[in-house]
C-alpha cells in the first residue's frame, strides 16, 4: 500500500501541473447545468488521472465527476472515487482555492487518500491505519475542547446565500473554496472544522472523509453517519467535518436548522 501510495501522490501532482498550464490563462468553461461550470483543465486532469491510475491498478473500478459512470465499479472490490478539479468556480475566478482529489475505496470505505492544491503547493495524503501528512510533515486535527470560536471554514456559495449567518456570533467562519481542500484542512489541523448542509458527492468527500479520519477527527452525514462508498447513488446529504472533541456540540447546534436552502 505505502508503493501505492507513492504512486498515486505522483500521478495527483502530475494532474495538478497540468491544472496550472490553464491557470489563469485560456481555456474554455461549459455549463454542466445552472451554477456547475466544467473547463478544458476538469477534463484534461480528469484524462491523465484515468489513464494512469487505472494502469497502476488494473483491476479497480473508477468514478469520477468528469468521466461517464459506469456501473460495472458496483461489483469491483476496489475503486478510485476522483474529482479531477474540486473548486472548478474558484479556479475560474482565480482564487488558489481548488484541489485534485483521489481516494482508493475497498469494500465501501476509503483506504487511501492524497489531496492536493496545486496553486498553493499544499499536498495532504494518508492511508488507513497509518498517519496523516501535509508535504511530508506528519499531521493531526486541532486538540480545541472549546467551541465558542472556534474556527470554521466554509463555503463561498452557502455564505453568500446566508447558510452560515446564525452562527456568525459564535463562530470564526472563514470562506474557503473547494470541498476536498476544506476537508484537508480540517485533517491537518489548519481549522477546526467545516459542514455542509447541502447536497455533495462521493468524489467531493471521499479522500477528505479518509484523512480526517486517521488524523483523528469525525467527518459524517448530516444525520451523524458514517459515510459507504461505491453507492449506485452517488450524492449525499451533506458533511460534518470536525476535530472529534467538537463534534456532539457542532451535531447539536446545526442540527435544528436542517438541510440547506439549495
Amino acid at each position: 500500500m505505502e508503493s501505492l501510495l507513492k504512486d498515486t501522490i505522483e500521478i495527483t501532482k502530475a494532474a495538478g501541473d497540468v491544472i496550472m498550464q490553464y491557470y489563469k490563462s485560456s481555456y474554455d468553461v461549459e455549463d454542466k447545468s445552472p451554477d456547475n461550470p466544467v473547463t478544458d483543465a476538469d477534463y484534461a486532469a480528469d484524462t491523465l488521472l484515468h489513464q494512469r491510475l487505472t494502469v497502476r491498478l488494473p483491476e479497480a473500478g473508477w468514478l469520477s465527476e468528469e468521466t461517464v459512470d459506469q456501473p460495472d465499479r458496483l461489483q469491483r472490490e476496489r475503486v478510485w472515487i476522483v474529482d479531477p478539479l474540486d473548486g472548478t468556480k474558484e479556479f475560474i475566478m482565480g482564487i488558489p482555492e481548488f484541489a485534485v482529489s483521489v481516494a482508493l475505496v475497498e469494500n465501501g470505505q476509503p483506504v487511501l487518500g492524497v489531496i492536493y492544491n496545486p496553486a498553493s503547493d499544499e499536498l495532504f495524503y494518508g492511508m488507513r491505519g497509518s498517519s496523516v501528512f501535509i508535504n511530508g510533515s506528519l499531521a493531526q486535527v486541532t486538540k480545541r475542547n472549546q467551541f465558542e470560536g472556534a474556527l470554521v471554514d466554509a463555503s463561498r456559495s452557502e455564505c453568500k446565500r446566508g447558510e452560515f449567518e446564525p452562527f456568525e456570533n459564535l463562530l470564526q467562519i472563514r470562506i474557503i473554496g473547494s470541498t476536498a481542500y476544506k476537508l484537508a484542512r480540517v485533517a491537518v489541523g489548519l481549522c477546526d472544522a467545516s459542514w455542509s448542509r447541502g447536497p455533495k458527492n462521493e468524489w467531493d468527500i471521499c479522500a477528505g472523509v479518509l484523512l480526517i479520519t486517521e488524523a483523528g477527527g469525525r467527518c459524517v452525514d448530516l444525520n451523524n453517519a458514517p459515510f459507504i462508498f461505491n453507492r449506485p447513488n452517488t450524492l449525499v446529504s451533506g458533511f460534518i467535518a470536525d476535530n472529534g472533541r467538537l463534534h456532539n456540540r457542532i451535531i447539536s447546534t446545526i442540527t435544528p436548522y436542517g438541510a440547506a436552502r439549495t
